[in-house]
């Protein structure tokens, strides 16, 4: 026997009080689910626009243009840096300082689904002290529109000596 769901078993939930970081990180199956949200999704052109803008190497720019005011990142499995774009482009700031040159390269092509968006990256770091070396990584973002409001980076730190 063939079951089948009625539309009065369905059961969606009521919008929810979360703050719009919350609900960037929902899964799609409860995103979509909270009605007015998960409806908006970057675009191939946009989603392109920003990769060329961060393979220009101006990192902090791409920040400010591309982040929403109250975005965050994660390293790996660390707390995500809170505070928002403009704290995101001051630390950026800090790191970009630290090195002589930082050479960026995209790997593989972005693949996006929906909201969420993925890049391979290869940075090429010149500190001003130490040695020179490559870090891989793969960007994983939540976008809300045409801007980033969560990335988190997946990489191995022993590739920075950590």
């Amino acid at each position: 026997m063939r079951r089948t769901l009625s539309s009065r078993a369905l059961f969606i939930p009521p919008p929810m009080a979360l703050t719009a970081n919350q609900k960037a990180t929902l899964p799609h199956r409860v995103a979509f689910a909270v009605p007015g949200y998960g409806a908006f999704m970057p675009s191939r052109e946009t989603v392109d626009a920003f990769v060329r803008q961060v393979l220009s190497n101006d990192h902090v720019a791409a920040i400010r243009d591309w982040y929403h005011d109250d975005a965050w990142m994660q390293e790996n499995q660390a707390p995500p840096r809170q505070g928002g774009r403009f704290k995101l482009m001051e630390q950026e700031a800090a790191t970009l300082a630290r090195m002589d040159d930082v050479l960026t390269e995209l790997v593989a092509p972005p693949i996006i689904d929906g909201d969420r968006v993925a890049i391979r990256w290869r940075f090429i770091f010149t500190p001003k002290q130490g040695q020179r070396f490559s870090m891989e990584e793969v960007a994983w973002q939540t976008w809300r529109g045409d801007k980033i409001a969560t990335e988190t980076f997946f990489y191995d730190p022993k590739q920075r000596g950590g």
